[in-house]
């Protein structure tokens, strides 16, 4: 009986979770920078310029971005390698 040959996969289980968790991260930054204008187009809001808008969603696409490029460029443990 013949034996299938084992195929080697480019990204094991934890390069895929880390993939999902950078795009997690990523979209959460998106989702953040949603809104903070005004239903009056003649009225300003200064909701535009918070915190959360200017610092820590931007802060979160990159770091998401970050973990995207890691897992990706992160090399696979050879099976003769110990944690």
């Amino acid at each position: 009986m013949k034996k299938k040959p084992e195929t080697d996969f480019l990204f094991d289980r934890t390069k895929y979770t880390l993939l999902i968790v950078g795009l997690v991260v990523t979209a959460l930054g998106f989702i953040l920078m949603i809104g903070g204008g005004s239903d009056d187009p003649n009225q300003f809001s200064y909701d535009l310029f918070n915190f959360r808008r200017l610092t820590l969603a931007p802060f979160l696409v990159l770091l998401g971005y970050g973990i995207q490029i890691y897992s990706i460029l992160k090399r696979k443990k050879s099976s003769g390698e110990q944690s």
